[in-house]
């Protein structure tokens, strides 16, 4: 017996001595890259000259995730239903399920907007002041089919905001679908309206998270619905009529100001923020990134954060307008010649905030720069455009992450695809976006701490050089080698303390 216990002490001496503690920090690596990565796992690193340094803070936190995903839109309901089933399921599993991009955030629009196969409004009715004939029936044939398919396929569930383009005209001063302005003597129907529209979905099984005053209220010129607010005009309306209507009929929804371009962000929130009394029923703003394909507007958002730190900043939407989709052409999406509204229609002030850009690169520079500027959610335009970029009855052509062939039930997971489920995939709603060191200009990078624990940390080469950095946590590290034109997610699995 004494001879095996000194043997058996013996030999744990050895492992000690053989295994040093190990400072190697675990992680998994998962790629997008112009070379064809698609979301790929990584393990094999090397050791590389000139090495930078990523080092994570998980102590120091910033703002709270609400969710990243996209918008329910008619079209992309409708071509979804235009497919067979099995084409119709994988796209719906592909951005809902745990499996794929796992979706948290999402946006419908509320009566018709541009990307619809026809112009319709829930208030069909003339002067009909207290929606009697209130109805959604317009939205039961693609619309709800799609987001009920989505939250059967979302492990997780997922929020959903809805925004009017337009009252119906003849609410409006000019009576017509596009730019005019609500009559003052519709507010109180027009809060109404959000109030039966949160009904109306609840009824089919749907519940609204919340809803953005009005999608781009600084109007889009002679295009497609639309309709104006000054600042102080939407305030008035959210204090004084639809704030006090969703209390009143016992509506727990979040209301978002604004919803347009980040450059004109600063006078929206002095509006809104301006007192308690206006600032009561606003829970946050949402924004837009058409200003520019590149600018990122860091100054508006921290000016929009120092102003009600305790609110929301929500990337509404976006998406590379102006633009037909390229088929079954990965490398095109990674090359800096898409273009946008701006190329031709920006005055000439603004013309250099509009040059061509890379789709990919757009994605992932503007939504890790959001991240760092206190935005808490990121909601991308079409889920599903075909090769034409519509349907849009305005013939408004644009790109979405999948792009589908009905004729020959074909569907296209574009780079744009796995761009968004790096971030919605891997952040987490009520993760805690945290401090980082990064010590490498030419990488950018974001990172947040998710409610299990887990860290995930997004590292963006825009560069034509492979890239190597040492990842750095409190007394561990591991190398990690990106390539060329990728993205990167990084995932630290749950990290106690």
């Amino acid at each position: 017996m004494k001879a095996n216990y000194f043997f058996s002490l013996l030999l744990l001496l050895l492992m000690m001595s053989c295994n040093p503690k190990d400072n190697t920090l675990v992680v998994n690596v998962y790629e997008t890259s112009e070379a064809g990565n698609k979301l790929t796992k990584l393990t094999d690193f090397v050791e590389v000259k000139n090495t930078s340094i990523i080092k994570i803070n998980p102590d120091s936190t910033f703002q709270t995730i609400t969710g990243f995903g996209g918008a329910f839109t008619e079209s992309s309901a409708y071509l979804l239903n235009k497919l067979s089933k099995e084409k119709r399921d994988t796209v719906i599993q592909a951005y809902f399920s745990s499996e794929g991009a796992n979706y948290s955030l999402t946006r419908s629009h509320m009566n018709s907007c541009d990307f619809s196969i026809s112009q319709y409004s829930y208030s069909p009715v003339e002067n009909d002041i207290e929606l009697k004939h209130f109805t959604i029936e317009d939205d039961k044939d693609d619309l709800i089919p799609f987001i009920k398919d989505a939250m059967k396929a979302s492990t997780d569930g997922f929020k959903i905001f809805g925004s009017p383009w337009t009252a119906a005209p003849w609410m409006k001063d000019n009576n017509k679908w596009v730019g005019g302005k609500l009559l003052p003597k519709y507010y109180d129907t027009w809060a109404l309206f959000f109030s039966k529209y949160v009904e109306a979905y609840k009824k089919e099984g749907i519940d609204i998270w919340g809803f953005t005053v009005e999608n781009e209220p600084l109007g889009n010129g002679n295009n497609w619905e639309s309709m104006h607010y000054s600042p102080d005009e939407m305030t008035n309306f959210v204090q004084n009529h639809l704030g006090p209507k969703l209390e009143a009929d016992g509506h727990d929804v979040k209301i978002l100001g604004y919803d347009q371009n980040r450059e004109h962000l600063n006078e929206w929130v002095d509006s809104m923020y301006k007192d308690e009394a206006s600032s009561k029923y606003f829970d946050g703003t949402a924004i837009h990134w058409y200003a520019s394909t590149y600018e990122i507007f860091p100054d508006q958002l921290q000016y929009a954060h120092n102003k009600a730190p305790n609110k929301y900043i929500i990337q509404a939407e976006a998406c590379v307008d102006s633009q037909i989709p390229v088929w079954q052409d990965d490398a095109w999406y990674w090359k800096k010649e898409a273009t946008d509204w701006g190329w031709d229609w920006a005055p000439d002030k603004d013309k250099h905030l509009h040059p061509k850009y890379a789709p990919v690169n757009r994605y992932a520079r503007d939504i890790i720069g959001c991240l760092n500027n206190w935005v808490d959610g990121w909601v991308d335009w079409n889920m599903v455009l075909d090769k034409q970029g519509g349907p849009n009855w305005f013939e408004n052509w644009c790109l979405a992450p999948v792009i589908v062939d009905t004729e020959s039930d074909e569907v296209y997971f574009t780079p744009l695809y796995y761009t968004m489920a790096h971030f919605s995939k891997y952040i987490r709603p009520e993760a805690k976006v945290i401090d980082l060191e990064n010590y490498d200009k030419e990488l950018q990078v974001t990172a947040a701490k998710n409610p299990d624990g887990s860290i995930a940390i997004i590292v963006f080469n825009e560069g034509k050089t492979k890239k190597s950095f040492k990842l750095q946590l409190e007394s561990k590290e591991t190398l990690i080698n990106i390539d060329a034109q990728a993205l990167q997610t990084v995932v630290i699995p749950t990290v106690k303390k």
